[in-house]
């Protein structure tokens, strides 16, 4: 028999002291998260309305933190939310604390399954639209011929459904992949291996999705993407 969603009640008061700390963690994560981004007089070219432009306050609206909480196959979420999955199972695969806030991968790799928690759902705006942002730097350039995936987004049906995914390759080029396809050859700028690149992927009610590096757009235009609503 399945059971129905059910509801309880407690009192604040004795929750009160773990609100206290729940908003104190958030207004500190918030001042750490804010010096990610790079002086003013560095983003004059970037685009508006993107995180890290002059007139975007990158921790508005802003709900998840990977940092470098990291234990195990657990990658904590500095806001107390929704933890990711790091999946390191195969031979000489990991994934560490690096020395500068972060994590350094090698062969490994994380999912953030923010669609995941069945009928406790934290994240019901992921469904239709979202900003991810990360720093990340590429330690090598590829041998193979293969690209590289760095970062993406996917619907939570199993993997099946691929919405958007940057990857990398040996010539220094971005790759953009709209729903499992190229995008575009003609990117907008090149990598650099042990550079700090700020990326970020933006999707918008499920039907457009762009992805920036260092403030410039990656592809000649937004992906269009399927519409499936979850």
């Amino acid at each position: 028999e399945i059971q129905s969603p059910g509801m309880a009640s407690v009192l604040l008061t004795t929750q009160l002291e773990r609100v206290k700390e729940v908003l104190a963690t958030w207004k500190e994560v918030d001042e750490r998260f804010s010096k990610l981004c790079p002086s003013e007089s560095h983003v004059g070219d970037r685009s508006t309305n993107t995180p890290c432009s002059s007139n975007f306050k990158i921790t508005d609206g802003l709900v998840g933190f990977l940092s470098d909480n990291i234990s195990g196959t657990t990658w904590r979420d500095e806001y107390l939310g929704v933890n990711a999955t790091v999946n390191n199972d195969k031979g000489g695969a990991k994934a560490t604390k690096a020395s500068d806030k972060g994590v350094t991968f090698r062969g490994a790799w994380a999912e953030w399954p923010v669609g995941k928690q069945g009928e406790n759902q934290l994240y019901h705006f992921a469904n239709y639209k979202f900003t991810l942002v990360a720093m990340v730097s590429i330690d090598g350039v590829p041998k193979g011929d293969t690209p590289i995936p760095l970062m993406g987004t996917k619907l939570n049906d199993e993997g099946k459904s691929k919405l958007m995914e940057l990857s990398y390759e040996k010539e220094k080029k971005w790759i953009l992949q709209c729903g499992g396809g190229k995008n575009s050859e003609k990117l907008s700028n090149n990598w650099e291996p042990k550079t700090k690149d700020h990326v970020v992927i933006l999707i918008r009610n499920v039907t457009h999705g762009t992805v920036y590096v260092d403030g410039q757009r990656v592809g000649e235009a937004p992906c269009q993407l399927e519409n499936k609503g979850s």
